[in-house]
Order: C-alpha cells, then sequence, then structure tokens
C-alpha cells in the first residue's frame, strides 16, 4: 500500500466528486453536501488537478463527466461504500436518515408492488430518497458494483424455466413477493371474441410484444417451441403500457400479467382472456447483492417490502378462485 499515494487524495473530495457525478449539477451538488456552490466550484478545480483530468464539460444541461470521470464512478462509489461500513453504527434510525436508495423495477411492479409499501417508507423515513430506474441485462452487474440497491422483476418459479429467462449470478440473493399468471388483452369488438377461444385461435392472432431484460423472447415462447409452435409477433415495444395501449385501435392482442391486465382493461376498456395454453406462474422477485446483505439500512427497508407483499399471493389466489 503506497501510503503517500493515498495521502494526496481528501476524502472530503471524493466524496463531493461522487455526488457531482450523481446529480451533474453544481448546484444541487452543493446543497446535498450543505455547501455553498464555490465552495463545490474550488474542489472541482482540486480534483481536476489531482486526476489531471476536466473531469466535467459544462453544457446547457449541466455538467457532463469526461470518460476519465466516468470509469472512476463504480468504483468510487464502492470505496465510499467501504468507508461507510467502517463508521456507521449497528442500527439504522429511518426517522433521521438521509439515505438515497437505488432500485431496478420492471414496469408492472409500479402499479402493482409499490403502494404496498412506498407511503409507510416516506412516513417512517421522510428524508430518505428513492431512485428508480427501469430494470434491464445489465442491472445484476451494476448490483455487484454497488451501484444498485435492490432489484424487482419476474422470475420463473421452475429452476429449469428459470435457466431459460432469468439465472441470477453467484452473490445475488433473491426473495418471492407475488406470484402471478399470464392473461390475454384485446379490444372490445375483436374479431376473435365472437369465435371459440383457444390455441389455435390465439396463435391465429397478430400479437404485440415487450422486451423483457433485454429479450425478445418470453418463457412462454420457449413452450411453445418446446411443441413446434410460435406466436406471430407483429410489434415490439419497450413497456407495458405502450402494448397495451396499442390494442386499443388495432387488432392486435397482447399477453401480460394478470393483474396489470385486468387493471389497464379497466382504464383503457380492454377485454381480458385467460391465457389458452398451459404455463407456469412466475414470481415477482426482490433481488439484492450479498455484499449488503448485513448493512442496517438494507436490512430495513428489504424486511419492510417483503413483509407488506408477504400476503399478496394468497389474496391473488382467493379472488382467482371466486
Amino acid at each position: 500500500m503506497n501510503l503517500n499515494q493515498l495521502l494526496r487524495y481528501d476524502l472530503s473530495l471524493l466524496i463531493c466528486l461522487h455526488v457531482l457525478l450523481e446529480e451533474c449539477n453544481v448546484t444541487r451538488a452543493s446543497q446535498r453536501l450543505h455547501l455553498s456552490q464555490s465552495a463545490v466550484s474550488k474542489n472541482l478545480g482540486k480534483l481536476r488537478e489531482q486526476f489531471d483530468d476536466p473531469l466535467f464539460n459544462r453544457t446547457s444541461r449541466g455538467l457532463h463527466p469526461t470518460p476519465k470521470a466516468l470509469s472512476l464512478k463504480p468504483g468510487l462509489k464502492n470505496l465510499l461504500q467501504h468507508v461507510e461500513g467502517l463508521t456507521i453504527s449497528d442500527e439504522f434510525d429511518p426517522a433521521t436518515s438521509d439515505r438515497r436508495f437505488h432500485l431496478s423495477l420492471v414496469e408492472s411492479s409500479y402499479p402493482l408492488l409499490m403502494p404496498r409499501f412506498l407511503g409507510e417508507i416516506l412516513d417512517a423515513a421522510p428524508s430518505i430518497t428513492l431512485y428508480t430506474e427501469a430494470w434491464g441485462r445489465h442491472t445484476f452487474d451494476a448490483m455487484a458494483r454497488g451501484e444498485v440497491d435492490f432489484g424487482i422483476t419476474g422470475k420463473d418459479l421452475n429452476p429449469a424455466d428459470a435457466m431459460l429467462t432469468l439465472m441470477p449470478p453467484k452473490g445475488i440473493i433473491y426473495e418471492e413477493l407475488y406470484q402471478d399468471h399470464q392473461r390475454v388483452i384485446v379490444r372490445k369488438g375483436h374479431p376473435v371474441l365472437d369465435r371459440p377461444w383457444d390455441l389455435d385461435a390465439y396463435l391465429k392472432q397478430r400479437h404485440v410484444q415487450v422486451r423483457c431484460d433485454g429479450s425478445d423472447r418470453w418463457l412462454l415462447d420457449y413452450k411453445l417451441a418446446e411443441l413446434g409452435l410460435d406466436r406471430d409477433i407483429a410489434m415490439y415495444v419497450p413497456d407495458f403500457n405502450s402494448a397495451a395501449s396499442l390494442c386499443t385501435h388495432t387488432d392486435l392482442v397482447f399477453t401480460s400479467p394478470s393483474h396489470f391486465a385486468n387493471a389497464v382493461a379497466k382504464q383503457l376498456n380492454l377485454q381480458v382472456l385467460p391465457l389458452p395454453t398451459p404455463l407456469p406462474p412466475m414470481a415477482y422477485t426482490l433481488f439484492w447483492h450479498q455484499s449488503q446483505q448485513n448493512d442496517p439500512g438494507h436490512q430495513w427497508l428489504r424486511q419492510l417490502i417483503i413483509s407488506r407483499c408477504r400476503h399478496m399471493t394468497e389474496i391473488a389466489a382467493a379472488e382467482e378462485n371466486r
């Protein structure tokens, strides 16, 4: 370890750089750091000298990080998390914490899961901030780098099916939150409503498909392929709401989780049909990295999310059997 090299760097400057990388705005960074804007600008000048790089370029939209600054971001966040781990107490007080949590969420979890726990989180911890982003193919890597605290997306319950769709890498821990089945959405007056609804009728339709986790194929497509069958996908879209809206004025059909299908059908005056082929349920699942397992704040938020979602599957099953 080169102590002379380490002594060149002031921890407060590294914290300033970390916040600037998150905000890309001197005013917002100064507010978070409880410093004046001129003090933040002076710190940035010192950082530029130490790293021998501009670090940020000014644009009409704020500060734009240089490639050097972007390369520092993951390691810098890990470093500060380790330092924080050495200094934080074994207790977490949500009432006084101003911590930021980063979550990567599949789109359909916003209307389904977030209302179950968001209000209680904000009531118990009025000064924390939740940053959310779309779940994607790089989410697990971001968790390993400490850039994402939690992720929620669908996971197939059968391990063999999960191998085809979503298998968490080593170091990722997960907990099931809610099980759901697939349903089919069509517009009111769709020609298919006047005919027998079976697998043959389903496969004769043109489908709109949402890319999930960066993939164009769902478990349904793999199961159909095992039977030598496939769907006619007319259009791929990035999110569930776009897919549903396209069904309102076309004959496209959309297959989605039942809770989303039921909710959006009421909003857009659509018709919900059963999926006419057996398909195992999927589970909305909470993911986190093992490095966060014993962090008090992480434990508090994790336990709250899990406990508030625990009974959703039983409620959904009761409604399904009515």
